[in-house]
């Protein structure tokens, strides 16, 4: 059955049409796309991320048991530190791509909300002795305030203050005199914060719309993703491409004890991939390059498209993909077969929008 965030009805006072996405009814806009990345890159945009998934992690062994199952290295994280990471299968394609917050008394990991079911199964499945898990997806509320003005907006409601967080880190504060974790943390480019509360408090989106954000659907988190080169999975990442093929090396710490697909990864590192995932701008056309285009070079079959849209920030068509690592040279000619047709592209070094408060 499909399923409604806390802030449904908000989304319906405010406008926004409504879409099925992840198993829920989610906006996809409100006002229109172009205008609320606009409203992002220039000022704040409110965003209903409550269909994400969230789950807790406590117990003696819990380091060990989210190391043995991601890239990254949980040790290194402070209390209140954030982590941005993924998890492998044994061949080295990507699980699904998380974020993981390091608390006083356990860890909370937010994974994406088409794979919350998938994900749940994945981590039960490698869970290890002196580890709980606990699904918490349904009782939290999160809403993201994303945007240069994002402080401005958020500083009002919490009893914090907000300009001694570092990005990345987060804390336990009350929003509107309500219990909440807020993390600087986002998934745009720009500065911002996401809220973690109990969803029955859903007054908290009017507190934040009266104060100055805009309300923001998915269309436009998608588009402003994208401007930044910042992976979805399904589209950019899946279980057929590693993180060292899209560019999530950084991330991936293979000097660390054993983890889920460490070996393909390393021998992988060693050999050198044979594709990589690049952003590039289309030239003298109108046609957006949609996923699974063929990408060629030089009338060689180069690789394909796996997102693309039109960027309202610098006003240009634009694209992720993989090729083949002979071509991924940035400001190399390419070519999107687009309905048939050739159309030009040019490799570039990301992300597309550079002026992002948060890069």
């Amino acid at each position: 059955m499909i399923k409604r965030t806390a802030f449904y009805e908000k989304h319906r006072e405010a406008g926004g049409k409504i879409v099925p996405f992840a198993g829920f009814e989610m906006p996809i806009q409100y006002k229109g796309i172009i205008q609320e990345v606009k409203q992002v890159r220039t000022k704040a945009g409110i965003f209903d991320v409550s269909h994400m998934g969230r789950v807790e992690v406590k117990g003696p062994q819990a380091i060990e048991f989210i190391s043995k199952i991601t890239v990254n290295d949980p040790s290194k994280l402070d209390v209140w530190q954030a982590q941005y990471s993924c998890m492998c299968y044994p061949d080295g394609g990507i699980v699904d791509d998380i974020l993981i917050y390091r608390l006083p008394d356990k860890f909370l990991i937010v994974i994406n909300a088409a794979n919350r079911d998938k994900d749940w199964d994945w981590m039960v499945e490698h869970k290890i002795e002196g580890t709980d898990i606990i699904d918490v997806s349904d009782e939290s509320a999160q809403l993201a305030i994303q945007g240069p003005e994002a402080e401005r907006v958020v500083q009002p409601l919490v009893d914090i203050d907000l300009s001694e967080m570092g990005f990345y880190w987060g804390a336990n504060c009350k929003v509107a005199g309500v219990s909440a974790f807020i993390s600087r943390t986002g998934y745009t480019g720009e500065d911002g914060f996401e809220l973690y509360f109990d969803p029955k408090h859903s007054e908290i989106w009017d507190k934040i719309l009266e104060i100055g954000a805009e309300p923001v659907g998915l269309g436009a988190r998608d588009v402003l993703r994208l401007e930044m080169k910042y992976c979805l999975y399904g589209n950019d990442i899946d279980k057929t491409t590693t993180p060292l093929e899209a560019g999530l090396g950084w991330i991936t710490k293979l000097d660390k004890s054993d983890f889920i697909g460490k070996d393909v990864l390393v021998k992988q590192k060693e050999e050198g991939v044979k594709r990589r995932l690049v952003a590039f701008i289309m030239e003298g056309t109108r046609t957006i390059p949609r996923q699974h285009y063929k990408i060629s070079v030089k009338g060689k079959t180069a690789g394909e498209v796996t997102s693309g849209n039109y960027s309202p920030s610098i006003d240009r068509l634009i694209g992720l993909g993989y090729v083949n690592v002979l071509y991924n040279k940035i400001d190399t000619e390419i070519e999107i077969e687009c309905r048939g047709k050739l159309e030009k592209a040019k490799i570039i070094k990301p992300p597309f929008y550079k002026d992002g408060t948060r890069k």
